[in-house]
């Protein structure tokens, strides 16, 4: 999958259609600092390497309790990928509440 095609399949998406996901153990945050269709993209071609460094350095997690919990509450609407099995999700920092 190229990056073109992985940015067509990205879009905005409220956080609680995705619980089933975070649920599953399945749901990614990606910091606001990385782009999001290079991680997914990272992840379409097994790059562990790469993928191993942006654990370590924390830029990708799955996303805690704490986390999932925030977005409920705050009725949020993420960026949202699927890799499967993967959903990579970022926090949607232009949100207009």
């Amino acid at each position: 999958m190229s990056k073109n095609e992985i940015n067509l399949e990205t879009s905005q998406i409220a956080w609680h259609e995705l619980q089933r996901f975070f649920a599953s153990g399945l749901a990614i945050s990606v910091c606001s600092e990385i782009d999001l269709v290079e991680v997914a993209y990272q992840f379409s071609v097994d790059n562990k390497a790469q993928v191993e460094l942006w654990l370590e350095d924390k830029k990708i997690y799955l996303v805690s309790d704490q986390q999932a919990l925030k977005w409920v509450e705050e009725n949020s609407t993420v960026w949202a990928v699927v890799i499967k099995p993967w959903v990579l999700v970022q926090e949607n920092t232009h949100e207009q509440n």
